[in-house]
This record gives C-alpha cells, structure tokens and sequence, in this order.
C-alpha cells in the first residue's frame, strides 16, 4: 500500500469525526450537558497522567512531582511555574533517594 493511499484514508477516517465536533459548536446544549461536559478536559489529563505516573518503577518520585507541579499550578494558575517546580521535586527526590 502506498504512502499516499493511507494519507488520504488516515484523512477520510478523521476529517468527518473532526468536522462533527466542529460543527456542534453552534448548538445550545441542556444544562446538564454544559455541566458534564465541563469535568472532560480534567478527565483526559488524568487519563493521561495517571498512567504514566503510577505504571513506572520509579513512582514515589513521579507522584512527588505530579503532587508539586500540580500544587503549584493550582496555587499560581501558571502552567509553566507547574510544570518546572514538577520537575525541580522530581530531581529533589531523586537526589534524595526517594
């Protein structure tokens, strides 16, 4: 198969899905949606992070990490003040042989 024919149905398969989503932008949903709907974003980062923390050999140190930078962007509502502080109590941790 050629790389241009999975180009164009990798494209066909995700264009339609992208273009719903798009297109529902414009509608009025019921309150209760709006207020389901609010608890996604949080949902799939944790879907993302979660895994990734616990499912390591070295998971005392990444919750440490996970724990700071995630305090510190809740305290600051600074995504990059969180994400380095995450890091500086990851390699704190390691440092102490955590």
């Amino acid at each position: 198969m050629s790389g241009w024919l999975v180009i164009g149905l990798m494209w066909a398969v995700t264009y339609p899905a992208r273009l719903l989503g798009l297109s529902l932008g414009r509608l009025n949903l019921p309150p209760f949606w709006l207020a389901f709907l609010r608890f996604v974003p949080v949902s799939v980062f944790a879907a993302l992070v979660v895994p990734d923390v616990l499912g390591s050999p070295e998971w005392p140190r990444r919750i440490v990490g996970a724990l700071a930078g995630g305090l510190l962007m809740w305290r600051s509502r600074n995504l990059a003040l969180g994400i380095l502080g995450g890091f500086a109590a990851y390699w704190a941790a390691r440092l102490a042989g955590l």
